[in-house]
């Protein structure tokens, strides 16, 4: 497995090897600015050559989850900066997602009760945010009905993502990624059976679709360097109520074109074929994201690509080896083996996550995995002698 363990050079960042521990939620934020208890959790992960770290929102307004870290108040610059601190004391990397869930939320989440803000008013159908349920307890709840957002507040939350930018360069990370993936706001501007605005930034037209998330990369990309910016994309995606339309391969082939003109850092593919399951005689939605990922490369070579999604190590070895990817993301297996990096590498035994515990907060399930122990490591090679 060489190919995993060769350095990267991300935009002038250099990463030791091509592992990537994705973004994910896990509610550990009691006031929704992260903690020392998350500083420990990162830290203890940072062999990763690069670290993606959850979904952070950009507002109030942008919120799905409670308990989750923000990255729009003194105070939460002031957490993500214990996170930082910590990872880049041991050597680690770090990037930053921003978020904003747009219909994907409730409105116990949102300041004083009020809807969550769409390119529509069409409510997410069986799509839950994490909120207050009716017993006033948290737990996943139906998404509200949103409010379709006026012309110009678009660019207000433009400025959003701004202002988060810049507080996250302020709080220590090496850059951002903007979050434009699983059915959340950047998804429902660019899919048609979502948006249905009639205004620039209406589905009528493909460079309409593509304007809310272009102007928005512009603008953080003039704010702190294209070169610390990242974009996640779901293509072929369908969490979160965001169905499958006509001209999805020239939509993303067209997005994955102007972040490449834009010299953005990298696009970060998640494959949710895992989710969901394709309709007989459909193409695989792999295969499909393959294709996507081979005519980026040609398009855009110098534009970074990362892969995740049920991603095995032979796997991720293969597209590397290939050239479709520079970079392959391994979630879930980092929940339970903070040592990642060094299982994949002396073809350890791994640790199985307690899904159970994804969202309880606290630290069990959280930051009490055990690293791989010297005794077990060396059963662990005695056992590979044998066999050889």
């Amino acid at each position: 497995m060489k190919e995993l363990f060769t350095p990267f050079e991300l935009s002038g960042l250099e990463l030791p090897n091509r592992i990537v521990m994705p973004p994910m939620t896990r509610v550990r934020a009691p006031q929704d600015i992260a903690t020392e208890q998350m500083a420990l959790y990162y830290t203890q992960r940072a062999t990763a050559g690069l670290i993606i770290a959850e979904g952070s929102p950009i507002s109030n307004e942008g919120q799905g989850y409670l308990f989750n870290p923000g990255i729009y108040t003194p105070e939460q610059v002031a957490g993500w900066r214990l996170v930082t601190d910590s990872v880049k004391s041991v050597g680690g990397r770090i990037f930053l997602q921003l978020w904003h869930v747009g219909r994907i939320s409730h409105t116990s989440i949102q300041e004083n009760g009020r809807q969550p803000v769409s390119s529509t008013n069409r409510v997410a159908r069986s799509s839950n945010a994490f909120g207050w349920d009716d017993n006033g307890q948290p737990g996943f709840v139906q998404s509200s009905v949103p409010r379709a957002l006026a012309t110009a507040e678009i660019k207000r939350i433009t400025g959003d993502f701004v202002q988060a930018a810049k507080n996250a360069i302020e709080a220590g990370f090496d850059g951002i990624e903007l979050h434009a993936a699983n059915g959340y706001l950047f998804d429902q501007f660019l899919n048609p059976m979502i948006n249905d605005r009639t205004d620039q930034y209406s589905a009528m037209t493909l460079e309409n679709r593509l304007r809310f998330l272009l102007e928005t990369v512009d603008a953080v990309s003039a704010a702190i360097g294209s070169e610390r910016v990242g974009v996640r994309l779901s293509p072929y995606g369908t969490l979160n109520d965001c169905p499958h339309f006509d001209d999805i391969e020239d939509t993303y082939l067209a997005v994955g074109k102007a972040l490449g003109d834009r010299k953005t850092a990298y696009i970060h593919v998640m494959d949710q074929s895992g989710f969901f399951t394709m309709p007989d005689g459909a193409e695989p939605t792999s295969e499909a994201i393959r294709r996507l990922l081979i005519q980026w490369r040609k398009d855009s070579p110098a534009l970074a690509l990362i892969f995740d999604g049920s991603l095995t190590t032979s796997k991720a070895v293969e597209m590397i080896r290939d050239g479709v990817i520079d970079l392959a993301g391994f979630g879930q297996p980092f929940i339970a083996n903070p040592d990642l990096v060094r299982r994949f590498r002396e073809d350890l035994p791994l640790n199985v996550a307690n899904r159970k515990t994804y969202y309880t907060g606290g630290a069990s399930g959280y930051i009490d995995y055990p690293p791989v122990s010297r005794r077990s490591a060396q059963k662990a090679l005695t056992l590979s002698y044998e066999s050889a």
